[in-house]
């Protein structure tokens, strides 16, 4: 295994160019810290973002790249001033592994709007050395950005949570939408949005499920336990719904118009934007000004936010729904992703694939 003074490589499935097509890649992981943990991945959810990068559609990706970030684990071993894990411990880790400590999102628990903070893959580590993420065998991450897992939850139902769920409870917490009895909208029932509705369910709210068709009806309505479902384009239903809901969480990642969901909102409501879109959007302002409303953003959540979303969904017995996947079916499901043909996360068993062929 090697001791703390020892570095050790691990096998990950990388993209190599803006194809975005993973295939093995073996690289160096540093040595375990004083502040480390030396997590053996189990599981691995994927996420759009994920798809972003590896195509480099944002513009940013350096390659090799190994994505993942929403990864699941067992510690292997921890540094000696890890206070909080010990090894055998099952243990989380998201889309963050750094930040600055010393400004103000660090001093209020909101690391992850740190601007120094260092993302779990696609970045620089503070040694020099390129981040890779969860695709992988086994990852070293200083033990700010770990997080127990509840003792009884599966671990490849709570991969997606990390990056999915907190996307969602996050928001909600912040903008103090967890009371029960609200109306709230989820825009896209992708990993993200099938997360959403059912957080938002467990708070206590009425659920509206609003998307681009009416292919999703039945297992928004049956199998997610949603209340109501729009169809973006039924103008008549839009009309009916018009000024009903206290607010909209929309988890779409490609460019979309906002007007018409503007239009639902009641006095006061939020427009939370969640997706990850790299062209501008567009409204014109009396839909806001008429109304009080706003349009604002979220991302991800805080560790602690992470720590209670688990608990909350442990608590309120919530799992994700999830397709899983070894590590060589990886290409085939991130263009099933780009096609949205999953229901509604695909999780890699990394423990279970070989990761060398």
């Amino acid at each position: 295994m090697g001791g703390l003074e020892t570095e050790r490589t691990t096998t990950g499935w990388a993209a190599r160019d803006p194809s975005g097509v993973l295939s093995p890649y073996t690289y160096t992981l540093r040595s375990t810290g004083p502040e480390d943990v030396f997590v053996k991945v189990m599981c691995c959810g994927i996420c759009h973002t994920d798809l972003h990068q590896a195509k480099n559609d944002l513009g940013m990706s350096n390659y090799p790249m190994v994505p993942g970030h929403e990864v699941v684990g067992e510690v292997l071993e921890v540094g000696s001033d890890v206070s909080k894990f010990r090894v055998g411990d099952i243990v989380g880790v998201g889309c963050i592994v750094g930040c600055c400590r010393n400004c103000r999102p660090c001093d209020s628990d909101n690391e992850q709007y740190c601007l120094k903070k260092i993302w779990s893959y696609n970045d620089v580590y503070t040694d020099g050395k390129p981040t890779q993420g969860g695709f992988a065998g086994s990852m070293v991450v200083d033990q700010k950005f770990v997080v127990n897992i509840p003792e009884g939850m599966a671990p490849e139902q709570v991969a997606p949570l990390l990056c999915a769920g907190v996307t969602v409870y996050s928001p909600l917490n912040h903008f103090g939408l967890m009371g029960s009895g609200l109306r709230g909208g989820i825009l896209g029932l992708g990993g993200v949005g099938h997360m959403g509705v059912k957080i938002a369910k467990a708070m206590g709210h009425h659920v509206t499920v609003i998307s681009s068709s009416d292919k999703k009806k039945v297992e928004a309505l049956e199998h997610l336990g949603a209340d109501d479902y729009l169809v973006s384009s039924d103008a008549e239903g839009m009309q009916k719904a018009a000024d009903s809901l206290d607010y909209i969480i929309d988890t779409v990642p490609v460019f979309h118009p906002l007007e018409p969901y503007l239009s639902l909102l009641k006095l006061d409501g939020k427009l939370i934007l969640t997706g990850v879109i790299n062209t501008p959007l567009q409204f014109v302002t009396p839909m806001v000004m008429l109304g009080r409303k706003s349009i604002t953003g979220s991302f991800i959540g805080s560790m602690k936010e992470t720590e209670e979303m688990l608990n909350f969904c442990k608590e309120k017995i919530l799992t994700s729904m999830i397709e899983v996947v070894k590590m060589d079916y990886i290409n085939t499901a991130m263009e099933r992703l780009e096609k949205n043909d999953v229901r509604y996360r695909f999780v890699v068993d990394v423990a279970g694939s070989k990761l060398d062929q």
